[in-house]
């Protein structure tokens, strides 16, 4: 290798290094992006174990854990359009923090709750927070990084790079911590949460809502007119739900065959592809351009999906290879996550007009949401033994699809979808 090559190659890798790049984002954003790293460790301490923790120490049934799971979801993805318009009237900081708050007011409740008022009101206050300062921060990083020499796309890879950093880190301490007690783990999530809190107190500037002189919900109004964002997040909310079978189908299958000890495992493989690939894919997708990115990226879902309807179709693998069409999933399904979700959050700031963003976000996340909602019910409704098991994935196949095809021909009459290239050269 010659030294030109090396050079190259060095200057490659500091490019796609989280650690180099974190270096040129300005205090805040740095903030907004290694926040997210703190919000998922603290919020993994607790998710994976609660359910066991309901089960195995407090004995309740499965019909309780189920509600009380479905309570957090729907908290917090069914209300981020309310945290999106009351940051837009507001401001971040005002919000993120109150969030912080609720979230370690809930966290404390679930370490000391044994009765089902308790846990109902602490997972509510859970989800609830996140319904606040989620759409509050990535919202602010959209304005700061539109307002920055920094492709916005590349800022939002490297938030989810540090958000699958939290989500390995997370598991991990609260596997440990849980050997001693659940209260210990859920008092430590409360105490990430803390510092996260102080951090943004001291740290974050405090500014006015961008729009603090309309009603608070004046958002929705403009939200609600704007046909070309309602498609779009009508065409994103199917990413949602697409991720949300690692939760529902992928347990399922592993189960049928006889493989559930490898379900930890998959979770690793997404979270290191996520860690390692999302800077470089960003990278290449930024290149691309959104037109062809955003519907390559759903048809990667599809993909990942179809193929494993297939797959199960046909008699189950012998030996460590039954693993296979579940790895496969995993694998095209990051693919497809990380080709998607730094392009669709960088086309959020331009379909807003750059306004708004607060309701833009916290309206595109509610979509997802009721995406998850409906369709994890259909497709729970389709999980029988009187039923195939490849129908289930079929069907959630079909959804990524006509997302694909949606986003192709919106890309196409939507300016603000454009490519780079394109839009400077309009």
């Amino acid at each position: 290798m010659t030294t030109t090559e090396a050079h190259g190659l060095r200057a490659t890798l500091r490019r796609w290094s989280i650690v180099s790049r974190l270096g040129e984002l300005p205090g805040p954003m740095r903030l907004i992006v290694l926040g997210q790293l703190a919000f998922n460790t603290g919020f993994y301490l607790v998710l994976p174990f609660f359910a066991v923790h309901l089960g195995r120490d407090l004995g309740y049934s499965g019909a309780a854990i189920g509600l009380l799971l479905g309570l957090r979801t729907f908290s917090q993805q069914g209300l981020f359009a309310v945290g999106g318009a009351l940051a837009d009237r507001y401001g971040t900081k005002q919000v993120a923090v109150t969030g912080f708050v609720i979230r370690i007011a809930g966290f404390v409740l679930l370490a000391f709750a044994d009765g089902l008022p308790l846990l109902v009101l602490g997972t509510v206050a859970v989800g609830f927070a996140a319904a606040l300062f989620s759409p509050a921060v990535e919202s602010e990083l959209a304005r700061q990084a539109g307002r920055s020499p920094l492709p916005r796309a590349d800022v939002f890879a490297m938030f989810a790079v540090c958000g699958q950093i939290g989500v390995v880190v997370g598991p991990v301490l609260g596997s440990a911590l849980l050997a001693v007690d659940f209260a210990v783990t859920t008092l430590a999530a409360a105490a990430v949460f803390v510092v996260v809190l102080v951090v943004f107190v001291v740290v974050m500037p405090r500014e006015p809502g961008a729009h603090a002189a309309d009603p608070v919900f004046a958002g929705w109004r403009d939200v609600a007119r704007d046909r070309a964002f309602l498609a779009f997040a009508a065409a994103y909310s199917t990413w949602l739900l697409s991720y949300n079978q690692l939760y529902l189908l992928l347990p399922i299958e592993l189960t049928r065959v006889d493989a559930t000890g490898a379900l930890g495992a998959m979770f690793v493989l997404a979270a290191v592809m996520v860690i390692l690939g999302q800077l470089p894919v960003t990278a290449v997708t930024r290149r691309v351009g959104p037109r062809r990115a955003l519907p390559a990226g759903f048809a990667l879902l599809a993909l990942a999906l179809g193929l494993t309807a297939l797959l199960t179709a046909l008699p189950a693998l012998p030996g460590p290879w039954r693993v296979v069409p579940a790895a496969l999933f995993v694998v095209l399904l990051t693919l497809g996550q990380m080709t998607v979700m730094p392009q669709a959050q960088d086309a959020v700031g331009r379909l807003a007009g750059e306004r708004r963003l607060g309701s833009y976000f916290g309206v595109l996340a509610t979509a997802g949401g009721v995406a998850v909602l409906l369709g994890g019910t259909v497709l729970g409704a389709l999980v029988d033994p009187a039923i195939p098991p490849a129908v289930p994935w079929a069907v959630a196949a079909v959804l990524p699809a006509v997302s694909a095809v949606a986003l192709a021909v919106l890309a196409r009459r939507v300016p603000a979808l454009g490519s780079v290239h394109e839009r400077n050269d309009a």
